[in-house]
């Protein structure tokens, strides 16, 4: 029972960590990358779907996005929805291709980015406090049912303790290396 519970504890940890990055990959710094497209979304015939499924998106250089819709009437409604996504980006039309120019981020901009990034963090590690709470209250309820010993429950205790370190520990890595790529200028 304990080692299924460490290993169910671990595996939502891991993939509390896996959205952490996953959200800090959204989080734009200078430079260009393709994931700073995924959750945009645009008016397909009358339904909503992502910008992957109706264009090409492709890396020009360092600082400009190319996206290429593959029907030329999509071109205009792909344009606007970059346009009036919350990513303050400015497409241009070039006949097929859309030219998504990344403006260079203003000091400000960068400390607003910041504390996205650390609330970001701090939600990744009340998802993973929560989890060991959750374990806890498992090997309580599993040594008033007498399931198991008292010292098989500290050992479990333990160990979950420093599962949590451990991932947390993840989370303020993952968080300052974004910090340290959102500060290089």
């Amino acid at each position: 029972m304990i080692p299924e519970l460490k290993k169910a504890s671990e595996q939502k940890m891991q993939k509390s960590l896996e959205s952490l990055k996953a959200d800090l990959g959204k989080v734009r710094t200078g430079r260009a990358h393709t994931g700073i497209l995924d959750h945009v979304q645009v008016d397909y015939y009358g339904s909503m779907v992502a910008i992957t499924q109706v264009a090409n998106i492709t890396l020009i250089d360092a600082r400009t996005i190319g996206v290429q819709p593959w029907e030329k009437p999509m071109v205009a409604k792909v344009e606007k929805a970059i346009r009036d996504s919350d990513l303050g980006l400015n497409p241009a039309s070039q006949g097929e291709l859309i030219r998504v120019p990344m403006p260079a981020l203003t000091e400000e901009r960068r400390r607003d980015l910041i504390k996205v990034i650390k609330h970001e963090g701090e939600n990744a590690k009340v998802a993973i406090r929560n989890l060991r709470r959750d374990a806890i209250s498992h090997l309580k309820d599993a040594l008033k049912k007498k399931e198991i010993s008292e010292d098989d429950e500290r050992r479990a205790l333990d160990d979950m303790q420093r599962l949590t370190d451990r991932y947390v520990a993840e989370v303020d890595r993952a968080l300052a290396d974004k910090e340290k790529d959102l500060m290089a200028i």
